[in-house]
């Protein structure tokens, strides 16, 4: 390896799946060749958040098991994801005084309008993950995006914090620590997922991206380059797969693959019957009932999605429209769904700004994996001298933490390396 090489490594811990994604960072191009990925059933999880953390601590142990011996590294350190409707995105602002009249507002001013604005505005029993900035107004200036640099003695600013509950985050962290994973960052699974599949002009415009994950389905809206709203609906796909057992009056593994291979989110005109083989036995179905099941939960978890797009005030105003990632979106017709429920331009949302050959990270459902390795690779600078996950049997390594450096809204803004 080159000395000047590193890795970064993304580890989005879902209700029914944990995903590993390790990069190598080339030290000339700063561009991240995918070289390990992971993946395992996550177990001890309800509807994004930990209640018991020795299934999510060994799903993250056998997933980074399975990324490492890919890629050849031994990780210590990552960058993973929180879920859950406990995420809140609240609007906060604040002033100081920045000192004589030819003072240059520095990152230092920055940090401290920051940290007045949210203090008192958040309750003690939550962990701030991000403060995004709408707008900064310095001696009566207002719609200033960075006044670092800038010259004033009065510095306001009108924010969005995203906060999230400390006992969640600290369960969390312990499940981390049990698999010997160093937390360097965490970040809501939608907003990483933001980071892998959009673009610059999508950003601006305005846009949200809906991640349907397993028990959750979260909603990030953007406009103007900044994050402006997040929310996260309590229903996934792990929903649909419970109503189609019991509709189907079959057994759950047996609705999942009926769901996988065979459903639709469309209601399709032609009805037929379609079969699932399980050991011995062969089950077969009618068409039209699974597609009336699916439809009718997907109509109850988008109502809740056009909710949390009506609280950010942008429903229906999204020239960009949707973006779908996440697990669940791999359900048949989901584009044309949520184009016909939501009532604006709809895709599926793909990874990109990396090589590798590894196909199934360019899928929907790596989405939040790889935007948290690029916030690892922006944030944290992992080198093969810190490598080594398991240093004597039975050792867990610190519970030390470090925060991604940087603000997540400037890697948004920085896109694809």
């Amino acid at each position: 390896m080159q000395e000047n090489s590193r890795y970064a490594v993304g580890i989005d811990v879902g209700t029914s799946k944990v995903r590993c994604v390790v990069g190598h960072v080339d030290g000339s191009t700063g561009i991240p060749t995918i070289v390990g990925v992971g993946e395992a059933p996550n177990s001890g999880m309800r509807k994004g958040v930990v209640v018991n953390l020795q299934g999510p601590s060994d799903a993250i142990d056998h997933a980074l098991g399975e990324a490492e011996r890919m890629s050849g590294y031994e990780v210590n350190e990552a960058t993973l994801s929180i879920n859950g409707s406990h995420i809140l995105s609240t609007k906060a602002d604040g002033m100081i005084a920045a000192g004589s009249p030819d003072h240059q507002i520095t990152h230092d001013d920055i940090v401290r309008v920051e940290e007045v604005a949210t203090v008192g505005k958040i309750p003690a029993n939550r962990e701030i993950l991000e403060v995004v900035p709408y707008n900064f107004k310095l001696d009566g200036q207002d719609n200033i995006k960075d006044p670092v640099g800038m010259t004033g003695t009065r510095l306001e600013i009108v924010a969005n914090v995203v906060s999230a509950l400390t006992p969640n985050m600290e369960n969390l962290r312990r499940a981390s620590e049990m698999a010997e994973v160093q937390q360097n960052g965490t970040v809501p699974s939608v907003l990483a997922a933001s980071r892998a599949v959009l673009t610059e002009s999508q950003l601006e415009s305005g846009v949200a991206v809906v991640d349907m994950g397993g028990a959750t389905t979260s909603v990030a809206v953007f406009e103007e380059g900044d994050l402006q709203y997040v929310g996260v609906v309590p229903m996934g796909g792990n929903q649909i797969t419970n109503d189609l057992a019991i509709g189907l009056k079959t057994d759950p593994e047996v609705a999942e693959e009926v769901k996988v291979k065979h459903a639709s989110a469309v209601i399709r005109h032609e009805s037929e019957g379609v079969s699932v083989k399980q050991g011995e036995e062969i089950f077969t179905f009618n068409t039209e009932e699974i597609d009336e099941i699916v439809s009718a939960r997907l109509e109850e978890i988008f109502e809740a999605v056009q909710d949390e797009l009506k609280k950010a005030g942008r429903a229906g105003q999204l020239p960009s429209g949707v973006v779908i990632t996440g697990g669940a979106s791999k359900l048949k017709d989901i584009v044309t769904f949520t184009r016909s429920s939501i009532g604006v331009a709809a895709q599926l949302g793909k990874p990109s700004g990396f090589s590798g050959v590894d196909d199934k990270v360019m899928t929907p459902e790596y989405a939040c994996a790889v935007g948290l390795m690029f916030a690892d690779m922006e944030g944290v600078k992992h080198t093969k001298k810190n490598a080594g996950r398991t240093v004597l049997p039975g050792k867990k390594t610190s519970g030390v933490l470090r925060s991604v450096t940087g603000s997540i809204q400037n890697v948004f803004r920085k896109m694809k390396p």
